[in-house]
């Protein structure tokens, strides 16, 4: 493991336990070594975000979204930073942002690179490929003790008394 991402683990660790001031040193750290570390960067917004300082957090997200203008968190944390500020109508618009890359990404054929733009969801098309043969299956299956038995196939028997 490189030495950046064990910094951006410990600054993880820390977010986790709500020591946002000291992930935000660690996170800094690793985006001053590698300024387009995009996680480190959307954890960075999330800091100010949890500290309650609105406007670096859309700030600081906003820079995310440079790094990738197409990827759904990204979105939705602007979203959330935005209604928090009480910019109703920006936050909508990030709403929106956010499910437009979520439909962008359920429509990338799998095992190719999530980049979200047209150009690439175009050129990732395919020919249709032929249908695999179908299985024959046999006329008849053998008893099936689970189901049960409808009266015209079990002789009725006479009621005792």
């Amino acid at each position: 493991m490189s030495d950046l991402q064990a910094i951006y683990d410990d600054a993880m660790f820390d977010y986790s336990m709500g020591d946002f001031a000291g992930a935000l040193v660690k996170l800094k750290g690793v985006l001053d070594e590698q300024p387009d570390h995009f996680d480190a960067q959307l954890a960075v917004a999330m800091c100010h975000y949890r500290q309650g300082d609105f406007p670096t957090a859309i700030a600081e997200g906003h820079k995310a979204e440079k790094l990738r203008p197409n990827e759904q968190l990204v979105h939705t944390n602007l979203s959330l930073f935005y209604m928090k500020s009480g910019d109703k109508k920006t936050a909508e618009h990030h709403g929106l942002q956010a499910r437009i890359a979520s439909w962008k990404q359920d429509m990338t054929p799998p095992g190719s690179p999530n980049t979200g733009g047209a150009s690439d969801a175009d050129s990732s098309l395919q020919m249709a490929q032929p249908k695999p043969a179908s299985v024959k299956l046999p006329e008849k299956f053998p008893d099936q003790p689970w189901k049960k038995k409808t009266a015209s196939s079990t002789p009725a028997k006479p009621p005792t008394h």
